[in-house]
């Protein structure tokens, strides 16, 4: 019973029957089709946006890192005052020139200001401080002119950097460098244009216009205590954990801060963000082809009503296979093979499905989902599910099938 014709005869019976009752076996197959097509589709855009945000993870830099004030949890206000939290610039030099694993470092300040060129006047941009480590920092470069020098900052030099979004916002011409706009009333040159951005980290571009200018000139545009961050690159990912414990030690020293006694900052690399994002995004692709997936268990349902149905409408036919010498097994194998391969045939009709849907997803405008498509796993995954579905919901009309009496059978009309 178990050889290779036994098989080949049972699953070319389970594509007649298919066959002879086509309408009825695609409408018995829908819910399997739906449930795979939507459940494909849903991880399809899921993986798409993984994709994108790893890959704006991937621009920012596996070896970043950040320093931000932080106050003590629980801590009372007036023991960790704001302006004893901020972070100084001396701190800064001193991670710069202690830290033999940090590559690059930039403090970043941000000061909303007015900006004017002509008629056209852009109110309340935020306007960045930056050092010229910053576009290492970044990754990103000038495309036209220069970046700051170190000049630029020692003697507090009134240049600016633009994108190309400011360019057009000012009306300024295509290549501005060496022109002046009024930032907070004030002249700068246009040293240089930076390269534009098209999506924030995250994807969260808020404003498309971008001004940058030397730090120790935002310095002086603000009050004394001010807020800062750093930005950092390590020498490599490998060397981030050693990176942070160091930029941790000078930071605990500059502060003078003891043994035990809580650290008024936060170090934090991109590595860790990435591996939680990572942690995440399977957590929820999990749970949300687990909703889309219940989808399956109704079309389990309806595969096993239409198989009960077609026992009843088959019981002679059974009665006579028993009576030429059909065992109880074979009979069973047959009608789960048929349960089985229904399934199957709507498993691999919704991958189809779900493939179209997930092209379509790459199509759609602002939606960022180039990347969207159906990984193996999940192929693999809704074919073992449409089997483990046809085996599982087939079993009760198969085991009804076998166990019919053949004598009561054939008198059955």
């Amino acid at each position: 019973m178990l050889n290779p014709l036994f098989w080949l005869q049972a699953i070319s019976l389970a594509f007649s029957q298919i066959w002879a009752n086509k309408s009825r076996a695609f409408l018995t197959a829908l819910g399997i089709i739906v449930g795979v097509a939507s459940t494909t589709a849903v991880i399809a855009a899921l993986t798409g946006l993984k994709a994108k945000v790893l890959n704006e993870f991937e621009s920012v830099g596996a070896s970043k890192f950040f320093v931000f004030p932080d106050r003590p949890e629980n801590a009372p206000r007036n023991m960790y005052p704001w302006e004893k939290i901020l972070i100084k610039t001396n701190e800064v030099e001193a991670i710069r020139d202690e830290c033999t694993l940090v590559k690059s470092i930039t403090p970043i300040t941000e000061v909303g200001l007015d900006v004017e060129s002509g008629d056209k006047r852009i109110e309340g941009i935020t306007i960045a401080g930056i050092w010229p480590e910053w576009h290492e920092v970044q990754n990103r470069f000038v495309q036209e002119g220069r970046p700051f020098s170190s000049m630029d900052v020692e003697s507090e030099r009134q240049v600016c950097l633009i994108n190309a979004d400011a360019i057009r916002e000012l009306d300024l011409p295509a290549n501005p460098v060496g022109e002046a706009i009024l930032i907070g009333g004030r002249r700068f040159m246009i040293a240089g244009i930076v390269e534009t951005t098209q999506a924030r980290f995250f994807g969260m571009n808020t404003s498309s216009a971008e001004i940058f200018i030397p730090f120790s000139v935002a310095e002086k545009l603000q009050e004394r205590n001010f807020f800062m961050r750093i930005e950092g690159l390590f020498k490599s990912p490998e060397t981030a954990l050693e990176g942070e414990d160091e930029v941790r030690f000078v930071m605990r020293r500059m502060r003078g801060i003891g043994p035990g006694e809580p650290e008024t900052f936060r170090v934090a690399a991109i590595d860790k963000f990435i591996a939680q994002f990572k942690t995440l995004a399977t957590g929820i692709t999990a749970i949300a082809g687990g909703i889309v997936g219940i989808s399956l268990l109704v079309g389990g349902i309806g595969i096993m009503n239409i198989m009960l149905v077609s026992v009843s409408e088959r019981t002679r036919e059974i009665g006579l296979r028993k009576a030429v010498g059909a065992t109880p097994m074979a009979i069973l194998l047959q009608f789960l093979l048929e349960a089985v391969t229904l399934c199957l045939v709507g498993g691999f009709i919704g991958i189809a499905f779900g493939r179209l849907a997930a092209y379509g997803l790459t199509q759609i405008p602002g939606a960022q989902l180039e990347q969207a498509d159906i990984p193996l796993w999940a192929v693999a995954v809704s074919f073992l599910f449409s089997a483990a579905t046809g085996v599982i919901f087939g079993m009760f009309p198969a085991i009804k099938a076998s166990r019919l009496d053949p004598i009561e059978a054939l008198r059955h009309e």
